[in-house]
């Protein structure tokens, strides 16, 4: 039986200038989109080697309960991401249970009283806002006597290499670096970019600790923030490195210090790594991260396609549709909340869990801003999956990103164009011009 792929998309609900626009844009990325088989191609070779080098076993899939010692499935995993990202040591739980919660701990683990936290990128992400105490709250980093500073980007979004220089001071402990853009319009960092910001501060200060988020950048590029100078990097096990199998987790790798330090805070002084049942979710890790490159692969050219078809329709997008990709994040300018909210409504739609429900914007914990999130995932919240969200405020940018496969990426952004067409944002005669 003869498959008719365009009576199967009109099905979908996707009507047939949307559908043949998609079909022209993706035929034209084919030779980008092999580039990008090409650098999964390599991560996947470095995560087999990683997992071979470390011997991992049978036994390693093994879940522990209680206090989690002696675990050698977890011991074992966090050997797999030293090697794999080239770091001394690595802490990788299900205990930390998010990129914000990741990140908290390695700050609130590696500053003390009376040192200064420096981000030499801008305004960090916003729910990164209150764990330092730009806006106050318990525990904050403010709390205990922890300062901060920041220099902005210049307006062309190069780093402020001299207001970085004089920013440094004696009591600037820890310097942390944004990768992503998180909701800002400015661009990802590529790691080359990071490794000659470290240059700079290493040059200046050879003692100060460099962080780096590392949120939404596993596996885009062959090479990591360690390999260019950073002490330690932190993400997120259900973005990038989980794969879409991790249900929960964090990870910190980079000196061993900076690790210890760490589970040191994550657990007890005295006990460290040491504790931490694993509780059956190893399986999930290992062949999480096993997945991780051909998956972030996927959602790779979900965001450049998005990137094409809507800068097409006019449109800015950050990166721009023949930018380099340095995060799976595609921000789509759309100008009016009524726009962000159907784009998002498209997203949900392509959803496999929860495709019939409508999203809305709502009061979310950590933001200062109503934001929408469209996340019809199998782990909730999960932006390895396709996904969207954006704050409801000005100039009411979408950021796209996820997709466990390129088809799911290619319908979700198919469907947020059809909702877009639906509301009148945009014609038909528009989308047949272009054709």
């Amino acid at each position: 039986m003869q498959t008719d792929l365009k009576e199967f998309y009109k099905e979908a609900g996707i009507c047939e200038a949307v559908y043949k626009f998609g079909k022209k844009v993706e035929t034209e990325l084919k030779d980008r989109f092999n580039r990008f088989d090409e650098i999964a191609e390599y991560n996947q070779l470095k995560v087999l080697r990683a997992m071979q080098e470390n011997k991992v076993s049978v036994e390693c899939m093994q879940g522990t309960t209680g206090y989690g010692y002696d675990d050698i499935g977890r011991d074992t995993l966090e050997k797999v991401y030293a090697s794999a990202f080239h770091g001394e040591a690595a802490l990788v739980r299900p205990q930390i249970t998010c990129g914000t919660h990741a990140l908290a701990l390695a700050l609130m683990s590696n500053l003390r009283p009376g040192d200064e936290l420096l981000s030499p990128v801008g305004k960090p992400y916003d729910t990164l806002e209150e764990v330092i105490g730009i806006r106050p709250s318990k525990g904050s980093l403010a709390e205990y006597g922890i300062t901060y500073k920041q220099v902005d980007l210049l307006p062309d979004f190069s780093f402020d290499y001299e207001g970085i220089k004089k920013a440094l001071n004696p009591r600037t402990k820890l310097v942390t670096i944004q990768r992503s853009k998180g909701y800002a319009m400015r661009p990802t960092f590529s790691v080359e970019q990071i490794g000659q910001l470290c240059s700079f501060i290493k040059g200046l200060r050879p003692d100060v600790l460099i962080m780096v988020d590392n949120c939404y950048g596993e596996f885009v590029e062959t090479i990591e923030p360690l390999d260019v100078g950073a002490d330690f990097m932190v993400g997120s096990l259900i973005k990038n490195p989980g794969g879409g199998l991790a249900p929960i987790g964090g990870y910190i790798v980079g000196k061993k210090e900076c690790v210890e330090n760490a589970a040191y805070r994550l657990t007890s002084p005295g006990l460290g790594a040491e504790v931490g049942a694993s509780l059956g979710v190893m399986r999930s890790f290992y062949q999480g991260f096993f997945f991780a490159p051909t998956v972030v692969s996927s959602a790779i050219k979900g965001a450049v396609f998005a990137a094409n078809i809507y800068e097409r329709l006019g449109y800015k997008v950050i990166p721009d549709s023949k930018e380099e990709r340095y995060d799976i994040i595609q921000a789509v300018e759309l100008r009016e909340a009524e726009a962000l909210i159907a784009f998002c409504e498209g997203i949900q739609a392509a959803a496999p869990v929860d495709s019939y429900v409508s999203p809305e914007p709502w009061d979310m914990p950590g933001y200062d801003d109503q934001v929408i999130m469209a996340a019809g995932a199998f782990v909730s919240g999960a932006s390895i999956e396709l996904s969207a969200d954006g704050p409801l405020r000005a100039p009411y940018s979408a950021y796209f990103q996820g997709g466990l496969t390129w088809y799911h990426a290619k319908l979700g952004i198919l469907m947020s164009l059809q909702k877009l067409l639906d509301k009148g944002f945009v014609t038909e005669k528009q989308l047949e011009a272009l054709l």
